[in-house]
Parts: structure tokens; C-alpha cells; sequence
């Protein structure tokens, strides 16, 4: 991966995730190291974030890089100035840009015109850093991949776009229950559907929150009203009501199933405090992971750490 964008989760391949899973593993028990001492990644903000912020700058401190922070207000993307001025010069400065935009299309241009490999920290149509940190909590929980079955509830939004890709990439089954005018446009699903054949896997899209979770191994579920979405709130409220993830929708899925939630979550709305709180949520692992993830990311990105394949299938 050293020197390659990572704009979407289909731009990794299979054995792209089978190793950064592994050094994610690995780093978690190595500790800090000087692997990119010298290396400056810049991250570059239009949206407030708690998980992304802490995950990349502690990430790259634990690997003995720098870490500049540039907010909305510093730079003005689009606005103050062009974002193909603004990538120009950022690759000028750093090793590496993580970038949490509102648009895809401003990762997408930065990503054309950046010298310096360009993340995608979170897009309105892609997560795939917390589409990583998810596969990595569920391998950790089931100890495969292969064959498991996911239900995803609610928005066919950016999580659920990079989730459904990622997953079926994998080899797992993938269901996603939305209400009417909220489902997965046409062309992700295509594609999942068109991987879930070739590894083995299914893809089904759904209405009845229930018909998606039984017998699945996991049950995943994200906020009704994204950040930029407060206008719409009260009728997307209206909309899912009946998709929140509760106790008894949640003991339709397998008795060992967990629940996950890329955070931060609405308690009430979408997912009830006895989920939240119990012993099958693992959403805090998640959001750890999230770290894990990215760290294994930089080092292969900006310095190409090589090891052989532990295949999670």
C-alpha cells in the first residue's frame, strides 16, 4: 500500500485488509516505536470528531510521527482557498493527509492533486477507516470472517456503504433492513452483490428490521441524522421509527451475537440503553480498534512494512 490513497474501501483488495488486520493485531501488544519517526501527517477537518481525531494523532505518536491539526476556521477548503491549491500545498509540507470532509468529491480532489498519499477520515459516502476498525472487532470476537453474517440497520449511509463493500470483500454475508427512500443506492449494491458471489457470501436488502437480524452473528446500527443532516431530523425520526435496535430485536440474532455501533449514538433512537450497555456491545472495542487500524495503516502507507499473510477467512 506504501505511497497509494485509500479514497474507498474497494481501493484495498483482499489481502490488503488479510495484512493490515494482522499488523493491527501485532501492534496492538508492541507498543510505541520509532517505525515513521520523522514522517508529519496533517489532518485536515471540515467536521468536529472525537474517534478520528484521537485514532490518527495518537496512532501517529505511538509510531514516532508528527501530527498537525487543521480546522475548518484555519483553512476554509474550498473556500478561503481552492482544495487543489490546498492539497498542492499541504504535499509540499507533509508525509501523508487524513481528510474529514463533507463532500467525497473534496476527498476525491485531493487526492488528485496531493503529492502526499490522502485518507479518507470520513466522507459522505465512505468511512472506510471505521469499516477497517469494524472487520478487525468482529475477527476479534469470532475469530473468522468467512461465512459470518452481518445485519445492518438503518441508513444506507457512508458506514454502511464502506461496511457492505468491506464485508462482502471478506466473505461475509451482508443484510441491511431501511426504511423506504433510506436504502443503499443501487450501484453499491450491485457491486457487493457482484463480490458476496465471487467470495461466497450473500447480499439482501430488506424492510423488516426482524427479517434482517434473524440468526445473524452480528447486529450493527448508526445514528437516524448524520452531522449535516440536523434539518431533516424530526422526519427522519418519523421515518425509522420501528428500526431502533432494542432487546427484543436484538434476541432475533444468534445467542452469541454482538452489537456495534461506530459512535457517537443517539440512546433512545436509534439503539436502546440495555444494547448499549450490555454484554453483547462491543462498541467501545470498536471505537479502540479504530486506532489500531489506523496505526497499521500509516506504517504501511508512509514507511512499507512487509510480513507474511495471516489469512482471516
Amino acid at each position: 500500500m506504501k505511497g497509494k490513497d485509500l479514497l474507498s474501501i474497494s481501493d484495498l483488495a483482499r489481502d490488503d485488509i488479510d495484512s493490515l488486520l494482522e499488523d493491527a493485531i501485532d501492534g496492538k501488544s508492541q507498543g510505541w516505536c520509532s517505525a515513521l519517526e520523522g514522517k508529519v501527517l496533517a489532518l485536515l477537518f471540515e467536521k468536529p470528531s472525537l474517534r478520528t481525531r484521537m485514532s490518527f494523532e495518537v496512532a501517529m505518536r505511538q509510531v514516532g510521527g508528527e501530527c498537525i491539526y487543521l480546522s475548518p476556521q484555519e483553512v476554509g477548503l474550498g473556500q478561503r482557498e481552492s482544495v487543489p491549491d490546498v492539497a498542492r500545498v499541504l504535499s509540499r509540507y507533509v508525509d501523508c493527509v487524513a481528510a474529514r470532509t463533507f463532500s467525497h468529491e473534496t476527498v476525491r480532489t485531493l487526492g488528485d492533486y496531493s503529492r502526499a498519499p490522502v485518507i479518507n477520515a470520513l466522507s459522505d459516502f465512505e468511512h472506510p477507516c471505521q469499516a477497517l476498525a469494524d472487520l478487525l472487532t468482529i475477527y476479534e470476537r469470532k475469530g473468522d470472517l468467512d461465512g459470518l453474517t452481518l445485519a445492518f440497520i438503518g441508513d444506507g449511509n457512508n458506514v454502511a456503504r464502506s461496511l457492505i463493500l468491506g464485508a462482502t470483500l471478506m466473505g461475509m454475508n451482508f443484510r441491511i433492513a431501511s426504511p423506504e427512500g433510506y436504502a443503499l443506492d443501487d450501484d453499491t449494491v450491485k457491486t457487493a452483490k457482484k463480490l458476496a458471489a465471487e467470495k461466497g457470501g450473500v447480499v439482501f436488502c430488506a424492510r423488516d428490521p426482524a427479517e434482517a437480524v434473524d440468526r445473524a452473528d452480528v447486529v450493527y446500527t448508526d445514528v437516524w441524522t448524520s452531522m449535516g443532516q440536523e434539518t431533516e431530523s424530526e422526519k427522519r425520526r418519523q421515518a425509522f421509527s420501528g428500526f431502533q435496535v432494542n432487546g427484543e430485536l436484538l434476541s432475533k440474532a444468534k445467542e452469541d451475537a454482538i452489537f456495534m455501533h461506530d459512535l457517537p449514538a443517539h440512546r433512545g433512537e436509534e439503539v436502546s440503553d440495555d444494547v448499549m450497555d450490555s454484554l453483547q456491545s462491543v462498541v467501545f472495542d470498536q471505537a479502540e480498534n479504530r486506532m489500531h487500524v489506523v496505526r497499521a495503516l500509516l506504517v504501511q502507507m508512509l514507511g512499507g512494512l512487509t510480513r507474511p499473510l495471516l489469512k482471516f477467512r
